[in-house]
């Protein structure tokens, strides 16, 4: 009789400690649960290689937008919240640069008013350079570059003004936990 007690405390001590192991093995494999991401853009695997664009810049982060050809209500969101972006970083925004990247075919009007803000940093670049960059993830967005020049983060651009706040403050979040994690730069 103790035998078979005995047998049945080590079955119940077995389970008890290897139970939690084998369904944490099935959790990870079958994808039971959400994985821990806490960016809130998106992230860009492989990241893009950026310094045939960024060869004159600094080197700091980047808030890049590539101006489009007509720059209509989501472009000048786009603006807006890039340049707000920079400002609300405070303390951390000598780190921060905002560039706004033109091509041959890029807004002339847009282009001029950039001329007068002084947060932002015009790049003029050559089209076919700017396509190469972004052929895999398209230039309809905000990006955010590191210092040695790889875009690392990808923001969607909105025609509401509302919606342009609320990614801003995404993009935001994201900066701040990059600016903190990385002393380079």
């Amino acid at each position: 009789m103790a035998t078979k007690k005995q047998k049945t405390s080590i079955v119940l001590l077995v389970l008890v400690f290897a139970l939690p192991v084998v369904l944490a093995k099935f959790a990870l494999e079958l994808d039971w649960f959400n994985k821990g991401a806490t960016n809130k853009g998106t992230l860009l695997s492989p990241t893009l290689e950026a310094e045939s664009l960024l060869l004159d810049a600094q080197r700091k982060w980047h808030l890049m937008y590539v101006l489009p050809e007509n720059c209509e209500l989501s472009c000048q969101n786009a603006i807006y919240a890039i340049s707000q972006v920079k400002t609300a970083v405070g303390r951390e925004s000598d780190r921060v640069n905002v560039l706004v990247i033109t091509t041959e075919q890029s807004d002339d009007q847009a282009v001029a008013s950039l001329a007068t803000e002084n947060t932002i940093e015009v790049l003029r670049k050559d089209a076919e350079n700017v396509n190469n960059v972004f052929k895999d993830v398209g230039v309809d967005a905000i990006f955010i570059s590191d210092t040695l020049h790889n875009v690392v983060l990808s923001y969607p651009v909105t025609q509401d003004k509302d919606q342009a706040i609320m990614d801003s403050r995404d993009i935001l979040a994201d900066l701040r936990k990059l600016l903190k994690l990385s002393r380079i730069g």
